[in-house]
C-alpha cells in the first residue's frame, strides 16, 4: 500500500478513459453500509468444539463496543444486528441510546427459534399449538423489541423440518407455518420489515420446511410487502448460481438481504469472499445492475469465527464486501450492454472479468482516508491495542456450546 495513493491515480485515470464517473464509484463507497452480527464477537465454532478466544466478548455491551470498533476502522460498519434471547436487556431504550453513544445503531433482531427444548420437532411448524403459541410469541416479542430500539428488520430463520419420511405432513406443516407468520406479521413496526431466511438442509435431514428461494418467495408474497427473502451465501447446494437467484428476486422487489459468509461445501460460516470471491463480486454486480431496486437491501455479516480472532475476522469479512463492491463499481456496463445486445459472449465476460481482475485496493485507500479512517485497515488494527486491552480485561470467556448455525 506504500504507492497507493500513485496507484488510485493511475486507475482513476485509466477508468475516466472508459467513460466511468470515478467521483460517483467514490461516492456509493462511502455510503455502503455492512452490518455486523452480535454473535460474530462472541465465542462460537462449530458442533464439534468451540475454541475460546482471549478478549471476545461476553455481553451485549461488549459486542457493541467491539462492532463500534470496527466501524471506527473501516467507516462502513455503522449497525449490529441482535440476537434474542442471547442479547436480552431489561431496559431496551437504553441499550440503543449506548449503542448511539459508540457511533452505531441497532440493527436486525434476530429470535432464537432452536434450541429451546419444545423445538426440537419444529417451532412454528410444530404439531402442538402449544409449541407453537410459543414460538410465536417469541417473535412478538421481538417485534416489540424492534419498536424500542428504532430496529427495521426482523430476521428470521428455522431449524424446522424432518429427518424421517412420514415423520410429520409437510403440507400440514406449511400451513401452520404460514398462519404463525401472518399472525407475526401483523405485528411488524409501521416501518418494518420481515426477512424470512431458507436453508437446504441441517439441521433436518428429510426436508426443511423453508428449503429454497422459491419456498421464501412464495411464502413473502402471501404475507404482504413487508415481507421479502434474505439469502445466506451459505444455504445453497453445491454450484447454486446465487447471482442468479439475486437478479431474479431484484427484479420482483423481494429480495430483502443478506447474510453474508463463505462455504466450500455446505453452511460452513467461513469469512465471506475467501472460498470463491467471483461469486461475491458477480452478486454484487448484480445489486449494482439493478440500481434503484437495491435500494432497501440489507447487507449482514453471518459467520461462525473459531480458529480466528474474532475481530480480525470480522475486519476482513467487512473489507471483503467492500472490495467486491468496489469491482463491481467499476464494471464498463455501457460496453457490457452492447456485447450482450450484440451476441458477443467472450467479449461481455471479458468485460466481467477485467474489472474482477482490477486491482482497486489503491482506490479503497484513497477513499478510506476521505472518509477519515486508516487507508489499510488490517494495519491500523494489528498496530494499536484494542485486541491485546480486551484480552487483558475479559480473558478469555468459558464457551457454552456449540456455534450459530443459522
Amino acid at each position: 500500500m506504500a504507492n497507493f495513493r500513485d496507484d488510485a491515480a493511475r486507475l482513476t485515470d485509466r477508468l475516466t478513459a472508459q467513460g466511468i464517473n470515478v467521483g460517483d464509484v467514490k461516492a456509493k463507497l462511502t455510503a455502503q453500509h455492512i452490518e455486523t452480527p452480535s454473535w460474530g464477537y462472541g465465542n462460537s465454532g462449530t458442533r464439534f468444539k468451540v475454541f475460546a478466544w482471549p478478549g471476545a466478548a461476553r455481553n451485549v455491551h461488549e459486542k457493541l463496543a467491539d462492532a463500534a470498533y470496527i466501524h471506527q476502522l473501516t467507516g462502513i460498519a455503522p449497525s449490529v444486528a441482535l440476537h434474542i434471547p442471547w442479547d436480552k436487556v431489561d431496559d431496551w431504550a437504553a441499550l440503543g441510546q449506548e449503542a448511539e453513544a459508540l457511533g452505531v445503531k441497532i440493527g436486525a433482531i434476530n429470535p432464537n427459534l432452536f434450541q429451546a427444548d419444545p423445538y426440537k420437532f419444529g417451532s412454528i411448524t410444530h404439531a402442538s399449538p402449544t409449541v407453537r403459541e410459543e414460538a410465536v410469541a417469541h417473535m412478538l416479542e421481538c417485534c416489540e423489541i424492534m419498536a424500542k430500539t428504532g430496529s427495521h428488520l426482523l430476521s428470521l430463520w428455522f431449524a424446522d423440518g424432518t429427518n424421517y419420511a412420514g415423520q410429520d405432513s409437510i403440507s400440514g406443516r406449511k400451513h401452520r407455518m404460514e398462519s404463525a407468520l401472518a399472525e407475526v406479521y401483523k405485528h411488524l413496526p409501521e416501518n418494518g420489515r420481515m426477512l424470512v431466511e431458507y436453508k437446504f438442509f441441517e439441521p433436518a435431514f428429510y426436508h426443511t420446511d423453508l428449503a429454497d428461494w422459491g419456498m421464501a418467495y412464495a411464502t413473502s408474497l402471501k404475507l404482504g410487502e413487508k415481507a421479502q427473502v434474505l439469502v445466506d451465501t451459505g444455504h445453497h447446494a453445491p454450484g447454486t448460481n446465487i447471482a442468479h437467484i439475486v437478479a431474479f428476486l431484484l427484479d420482483e422487489g423481494r429480495l430483502g438481504g443478506f447474510h453474508f459468509n463463505a462455504r466450500r461445501y455446505a453452511d460452513d460460516d467461513l469469512i465471506v469472499g475467501t472460498n470463491n470471491p467471483q461469486e461475491l463480486f458477480e452478486i454484487y454486480a448484480e445489486l449494482v445492475s439493478a440500481g434503484d431496486k437495491a435500494a432497501d437491501v440489507a447487507y449482514m455479516i453471518d459467520q461462525s469465527h473459531n480458529i480466528e480472532p474474532k475481530l480480525e475476522a470480522m475486519l476482513q469479512s467487512v473489507l471483503n464486501c467492500q472490495l467486491a463492491y468496489a469491482k463491481s463499481l467499476i464494471v464498463d456496463y455501457k460496453t457490457l450492454e452492447i456485447a450482450q445486445q450484440t451476441g458477443d459472449v467472450l467479449g461481455a465476460h471479458r468485460v466481467m472479468m477485467d474489472a474482477f481482475l482490477t486491482d482497486v485496493r489503491p482506490l479503497l485507500g484513497v477513499v478510506r482516508e476521505e472518509m477519515g479512517v486508516g487507508a489499510d485497515p488490517i494495519a491500523a488494527y494489528r498496530a494499536d491495542g484494542y485486541a491485546a486491552r480486551i484480552a487483558d480485561e475479559r480473558g478469555a470467556a468459558s464457551p457454552s456450546g456449540g456455534g450459530y448455525p443459522g
